[in-house]
């Protein structure tokens, strides 16, 4: 008779962990969706070819101190926002510069970059630096520096722009003034589409 009053004690304790395991649960996703509805979770809502994505990180918003972000320049040397410190920043993300919609909006702020002044010009990807520099050197880039996120997915996860199934950058343009507070966002809708050039660039122009 002991055993079993043990046995159904413990049957009992195991139910009421449970239970309290479900609670406790139940009570953390509801506080996500409170996050959420709050804006605290946002994420911005992306395809690509027509496919919803998971971005990963948080959605930067105008008005945000830009986030930090660790990236690597084509001779391998590592990148922060810190390196560009008191400079006007307009950086775009792309999926991969060996597309023509990426290769067409890199061109279009290449030649654009004389009419920006001192704006640095920052393009991000996932291509490996080697990569980035073959394609620079064969498009004539000199205007812009192209980033490789290949290595941490930093500035994909700082910028949330990181996509979680392909693991590739979604497209997007911020601009950062000099104290680092963001002035412009876009997260085109759909990635494989051109970004808004003249908002970007106006933006840009205005940032001091």
């Amino acid at each position: 008779m002991k055993i079993q009053k043990l046995i159904n004690c413990k049957l009992d304790f195991e139910k009421i962990y449970l239970h309290c395991t479900y609670l406790k649960g139940k009570r953390f996703l509801q506080s996500l969706e409170l996050e959420h509805d709050k804006g605290g979770c946002k994420m911005a809502n992306v395809t690509f070819k027509g496919n919803p994505i998971t971005l990963l990180g948080n959605e930067v918003k105008v008005g945000d101190k830009a986030p930090n972000f660790t990236v690597l320049a084509n001779d391998l040397s590592q990148v922060t926002l810190e390196s560009t410190k008191g400079q006007v920043r307009l950086i775009t993300s792309v999926p991969s510069l060996d597309t023509g919609v990426c290769d067409a909006e890199t061109r279009r702020f290449n030649e654009e970059a004389n009419s920006l002044g001192n704006v640095k010009i920052l393009t991000v990807s996932v291509d490996l630096p080697f990569a980035q520099k073959r394609w620079c050197a064969a498009s004539g880039i000199e205007n812009v520096q192209t980033l490789s996120d290949h290595r941490d997915l930093s500035f994909g996860e700082a910028f949330g722009v990181a996509i979680q199934e392909l693991r590739l950058l979604a497209r997007a343009v911020f601009v950062v003034d000099s104290n680092d507070t963001v002035t412009y966002v876009e997260y085109v809708s759909e990635a494989t589409n051109h970004p808004n050039y003249e908002a970007a660039l106006e933006a840009a122009k205005a940032a001091k």
